[in-house]
């Protein structure tokens, strides 16, 4: 497909993807970001400051669910009118059947600071109705009722309501959003608290595991919300705690020898 997109893409960026089943797409969708975050710690596969986008990035309805999906990124600037033909919604639609999965559109606002909003409405509609699961943008979001409305989860930093001189001067390239950089058809995590990446090499695994992480954690919050506590208790539910994420620790590095 020869577009204004074509010109604009790296295609190196769009590379063959381990097969990440639906069964641990759902599972994924179950839990908390936190929770993703702790568990990927678990792989060593990253620093543990990496990976995930820092607080200029909010969910702008920390109500919804969780979601979990694959970037298809772009730029976008809004503070003087395009030089070239610039890309249009329906060429980033043209291409979500590139990702593995449901896209997760990632914007970097190149106006700095944002001149206008990256998206409204009439877009969000649009991408949610060919499958995206939500989007992420380092810029403004406007709209913001009628995307509640949809129930379409956004993640922005900060709102302005015009709409500028907006356009999409590049799609499917590398893109820096909260401190982090976003490849097309990396695997996105966001909620309430945040968004992170998740290697896709291990998302399967990810995935299964954070059920127990959680059953984990969830011996010292059964036992702080018991009807009678001790701090000898507590430090006994901490080290059963601590003894079940040593055993998720030993288990993973024996699978990855």
């Amino acid at each position: 497909m020869m577009t204004n997109l074509a010109r604009h893409c790296d295609n190196r960026w769009i590379m063959s993807q381990p097969n990440i089943s639906a069964e641990s797409l759902d599972k994924l969708r179950q839990h908390d970001t936190p929770t993703v975050c702790n568990v990927i710690e678990l792989f060593d596969v990253r620093p543990r400051h990496c990976g995930y986008m820092d607080q200029r990035i909010r969910s702008c309805f920390p109500e919804m669910p969780p979601i979990v999906g694959f970037a298809a990124t772009a730029t976008v600037r809004a503070a003087a009118p395009a030089l070239d033909d610039p890309i249009t919604i329906k060429d980033q639609i043209e291409r979500f059947d590139e990702l593995p999965g449901p896209p997760v559109m990632v914007f970097q606002d190149l106006d700095d600071p944002p001149a206008a909003a990256t998206f409204g409405d009439i877009m969000c509609t649009a991408y949610q109705r060919f499958g995206a699961a939500g989007l992420i943008t380092s810029g403004a979001a406007r709209d913001l009722d009628q995307v509640r409305a949809l129930g379409f989860p956004v993640f922005s930093g900060g709102n302005n309501p015009s709409h500028g001189y907006w356009h999409i001067p590049a799609a499917h390239v590398p893109v820096r959003v909260g401190g982090v950089t976003v490849n097309p058809g990396d695997m996105i995590h966001a909620d309430c608290n945040g968004v992170t990446t998740i290697p896709i090499d291990i998302a399967n695994d990810v995935a299964d595991l954070c059920g127990e992480y959680a059953q984990a954690e969830g011996i010292i919050l059964q036992y702080l919300n018991s009807g009678s506590i001790t701090l000898a208790g507590m430090a006994d539910a901490q080290t059963q705690c601590r003894d079940r994420f040593q055993d998720l620790r030993e288990r993973v590095s024996a699978s990855n020898k």
